[in-house]
């Protein structure tokens, strides 16, 4: 009976060493399935996020181009201002030179009449000429015409 009961309390002995065993095996089992699924759950999250973060992206990437292209048109049209008041400064210059000039040619006219009679024997008569050079220069006057092309600045 020794022997049956060493072999009974031998056996006994295997069966509760096998029986935490296998209390261990699942538990480490289930510690390993949570393990998994709350990587499984982190992944997604971070997948989420991702994908999140890719779409802001991609909305800021949309409105900057819009910005972009709304500045570009922008710059284009002062661009296209900025030209036209360009030409219209160098035609309003070229104006002046030659406005300028005729008035220099009239204050040596005026010049020229006032150092003398300039030949009249009397004053009404540089009167007259004076009014008749003045009508003359009035109803005979040619449009200033100058365009953008005549100065180069």
């Amino acid at each position: 009976m020794g022997s049956s009961s060493g072999t009974s309390s031998g056996s006994s002995s295997l069966l509760q060493t096998s029986v935490p065993d296998e209390d261990l095996q699942k538990l480490i089992e289930q510690r390993k399935r949570k393990r998994t699924e709350s990587n499984r759950e982190s992944a997604r999250r971070s997948r989420m996020k991702k994908q999140k973060h890719l779409a802001e992206l991609t909305a800021e990437a949309d409105r900057l181009t819009g910005e972009n292209n709304r500045l570009i048109t922008a710059v284009d049209l002062a661009t296209r201002v900025c030209s036209k008041i360009e030409g219209e400064n160098c035609v309003l210059r070229a104006q002046v030179i030659e406005l300028s000039n005729r008035l220099e040619s009239l204050d040596q006219i005026i010049g020229c009449l006032s150092v003398g009679s300039g030949g009249f024997g009397a004053e009404e008569s540089l009167d007259g000429f004076v009014d008749n050079t003045w009508n003359y220069l009035y109803w005979n006057q040619q449009p200033i015409m100058a365009s953008a092309e005549m100065l180069h600045y």
